[in-house]
């Protein structure tokens, strides 16, 4: 950083319409002072912060991200989304942890429309923090291209880790204490290392040992041709997947990411059939394998 710099630190700030959005118009309103770090993006309810928006601010060189919802039980929705944000941001916290990256860049905070001088406080508090952190990554310690890397691994395994999320790290009870004892618990850390811990760790293996083979190991026109085969159709999904397993040996992320835009069909579904199947590799096999 060159002498003299002062370093501004950049927040994306992920507000609901109805609650913290309003306590940050009301401190604006009021006059009260807080750091101008912030760019607010408005949305109507906490709980649709999705992951990809995190970590898309994070690889677009945001410092940190700010989350303002509605306090415990007061969400306007019978669907009680801020306790989805909660349970979110309690997982991907440990995860931005778990590659080396301070998770107090990921702030989670209950404010009501009338709470104008606690959001001000907030933001007094944080831009600060994240100001004694330091630019993302080299706050940490970690190269540009490795941040990059980590990220990137992050935003494939998504789809994934939200599977896992509703079908293993799921807290039935919605209360704050229920959900702060499951994700402070051993359990959590548990199901937490063997579930995506373990999964990241090959992914990122993978992801190194993809760059070295290079790009000879994807031919797109033989993709190409196999989705085209069958037309395009989102039914066939399945059948394609089985085609391309079969005549690569493996399936690279590239290649999940390139038939979900050319049958239209979410990540998510495509990642959680391979994930599934054992019939299905993303590691690179041998023709006799």
């Amino acid at each position: 950083m060159a002498a003299g710099h002062i370093f501004e630190p950049r927040i994306i700030g992920f507000l609901c319409n109805w609650c913290c959005y309003a306590g940050a118009d009301l401190a604006g309103v009021s006059r009260f002072q807080y750091p101008p770090d912030i760019r607010v993006i408005r949305l109507m309810c906490s709980g649709r912060v999705d992951p990809a928006h995190i970590f898309r601010a994070f690889s677009t060189g945001q410092d940190a991200v700010f989350i303002g919802g509605c306090h415990l039980n007061d969400c306007h929705y019978v669907t009680h989304g801020n306790y989805d944000a909660l349970g979110m941001v309690y997982i991907y916290k440990k995860l931005l942890e778990h590659i080396g990256l301070n998770p107090e860049r990921l702030r989670l905070e209950w404010v009501s429309a009338g709470e104008g001088i606690r959001f001000a406080n907030i933001m007094n508090e944080f831009g600060p923090r994240i100001e004694k952190l330091g630019p993302l990554g080299k706050g940490e310690g970690i190269d540009e291209h490795e941040l990059k890397f980590k990220l990137e691994a992050v935003t494939k395994l998504i789809p994934y880790i939200k599977l896992v999320q509703s079908e293993r790290l799921r807290v039935s009870d919605r209360t704050e204490e229920a959900y702060n004892k499951f994700y402070t618990s051993e359990e959590f850390d548990r199901l937490f290392n063997e579930l995506i811990g373990d999964k990241l760790a090959l992914y990122q293996h993978i992801s190194a040992k993809n760059q070295k083979i290079g790009s000879e190991a994807v031919d797109n026109e033989k993709i190409d041709r196999i989705i085209n085969k069958h037309q395009g159709k989102a039914t066939s999904l399945v059948q394609v997947l089985l085609e391309i397993q079969h005549e690569n040996h493996w399936i690279p992320h590239e290649v999940l990411d390139r038939v979900s835009k050319k049958l239209d069909v979410p990540l998510s579904r495509v990642m959680q059939i391979v994930t599934f199947h054992k019939t299905f590799s993303l590691i690179p096999k041998g023709s006799n394998e």
